[in-house]
């Protein structure tokens, strides 16, 4: 179990040999795994007893290949600078490495190509109303929208957006709570840009700017839950795809401009508006978060494709 100092008033608790073996086997509870590897952060002592212990398990030697890996791709140490004066010392702000772990944990939903990509779906939407004068272009940003998270699900989360999700999917901050981070990240992102972006075409008929807000939520959870059968990728796929059969699949292929506008509008009404069609949408949401929660422990091997 831990053991605790005691420095001056405060009660400071340290990490024993039993507590890093058995975290090094695996067997900790999720709790107390997440307080030791929070500790570990600001703590030598305990981070070097943790290391040792996990250096003596069947997964030390790879680690230790990735380590020596890791460290010959940095470049060498830029030569100290020679001694100046003596002054005034600065506080240390250890916001760098901070942001750079957080902007990890956010994934390629603001750190890759997608945001961009997101960026350029918001602009050709504004050009295609405003510089050409295409009728129904907020109908079709409504019909490509709710895809745009699930597309930034499956691409933050797996082998292919990560290259050590193996090994993070195998601690505990990774698995679902990192799959989790970069849903929020992706859903951040995508829901107000494209929403707003609604909100500045004309309506031609077609309904409100934020209706695809809970489908788009709904489609990003279900493709998250679907993951843990079939794969990010595979899921992302049925869940994008059915929606875009449902919405686009009706509107006939040799209509005119005009034409396939309204009757677009009019196949988006039936999904997107009212308050039954609004309920189902929270109601898939809500079973999506129940599945996503009760297939927990999948999230934390890969997921595959």
């Amino acid at each position: 179990m831990r053991h605790a100092t005691t420095n001056g008033d405060a009660r400071v608790w340290h990490v024993s040999d039993d507590l890093a073996a058995r975290y090094a086997e695996g067997v900790l509870p999720e709790p107390e795994a997440w307080s030791l590897e929070k500790h570990v952060e600001g703590c030598g002592g305990c981070a070097a007893t943790v290391s040792e212990a996990v250096r003596g398990t069947a997964a030390g030697p790879v680690l230790a290949e990735i380590r020596d890996a890791v460290l010959a791709s940095l470049p060498a140490p830029a030569p100290a600078p020679a001694p100046a004066a003596p002054a005034a010392r600065r506080p240390r702000r250890p916001v760098p490495h901070r942001f750079a772990r957080l902007l990890w944990a956010a994934g390629p939903a603001v750190r890759g190509a997608w945001l961009p990509a997101v960026l350029v779906v918001a602009a050709g939407a504004l050009a295609l109303a405003y510089g050409t004068g295409y009728p129904g272009v907020r109908a079709l940003l409504l019909a490509v929208a709710p895809v745009v998270p699930v597309a930034g699900v499956a691409l933050s989360y797996g082998p292919h957006a990560d290259p050590l999700h193996e090994v993070a999917a195998a601690t505990p901050g990774g698995g679902l709570r990192l799959a989790l981070t970069r849903t929020v990240a992706v859903l951040a992102v995508s829901l107000p840009l494209l929403t707003l972006t609604g909100l500045l075409l004309p309506a031609s008929g077609a309904p409100a700017a934020a209706a695809w807000l809970l489908p788009g939520l709904a489609l990003a959870l279900g493709s998250l839950a679907l993951a843990s059968f079939v794969g990010c990728r595979t899921a992302a796929l049925l869940t994008g795809g059915g929606w875009l059969l449902a919405v686009l699949g009706p509107v006939p292929a040799a209509s005119s401009g005009g034409a396939a506008g309204a009757r677009l509008a009019e196949q988006l009404s039936r999904c997107l508006d009212g308050v039954g069609a609004q309920s189902a949408w929270a109601s898939a949401a809500v079973l999506s978060a129940v599945l996503v929660t009760a297939r927990r422990p999948v999230y934390d091997r890969p997921l595959g494709r």
